[in-house]
């Protein structure tokens, strides 16, 4: 099944066990009706606001509705899903339209591409709650000095308050999302 399917799936899901008809999760999230029976018909251009707003409102971790899988740890967790596939899992979404209000917290997500020669980030600490999914190539990810390689279709949550850092980890560039919840 299309993974993009397999989220929709997730959404209309929380959505039943809520007991929100179509109708009324479309004005929670403050869109048309008919655009989101789209976003719940084939997950196709969902932008990640709206999943965000749904994990939030319904108190669902993220990880579990974009891959299946919780990732609720103390210090970080890693999602094992890109096997080395390729990814293109997400069509549609709009990673500029996301400075996104979650409950009291700012949500700050960017797309960032470290190139091969690029030197490895600084090592840096701060609160909240991190959460990186790579895009395509392959991340180093460095964490309190252990490094931990992720591939394409992989994802970190993590604690960042412990000191951390990413590089390139491969001869093509590696793009990657970064959501931060201060």
């Amino acid at each position: 099944m299309d993974e993009t399917i397999e989220i929709a799936r997730r959404i209309e899901g929380i959505r039943d066990a809520s007991g929100y008809t179509q109708e009324q999760m479309a004005k929670e999230l403050n869109i048309d009706i008919e655009t989101y029976k789209e976003y719940e018909k084939n997950g196709h251009n969902i932008p990640i606001s709206v999943i965000f707003h749904i994990a939030n409102k319904f108190n669902v971790d993220l990880s579990e509705i974009l891959t299946g899988t919780s990732a609720k740890l103390d210090t970080y967790h890693v999602v094992k899903a890109g096997n080395g596939k390729e990814v293109d899992r997400y069509p549609g979404y709009n990673y500029t339209d996301l400075a996104f209000r979650y409950t009291k917290k700012i949500m700050q997500p960017l797309l960032v591409t470290l190139d091969p020669s690029d030197k490895p980030a600084a090592l840096v600490s701060h609160s909240g709650q991190e959460f990186n999914y790579v895009l395509k190539g392959k991340m180093a990810f460095i964490f309190d000095s252990h490094q931990i390689i992720l591939n394409e279709g992989d994802c970190i949550y993590f604690n960042p308050s412990h000191s951390h850092g990413q590089k390139c980890a491969s001869d093509i560039p590696v793009v990657f999302l970064t959501v931060i919840a201060e």
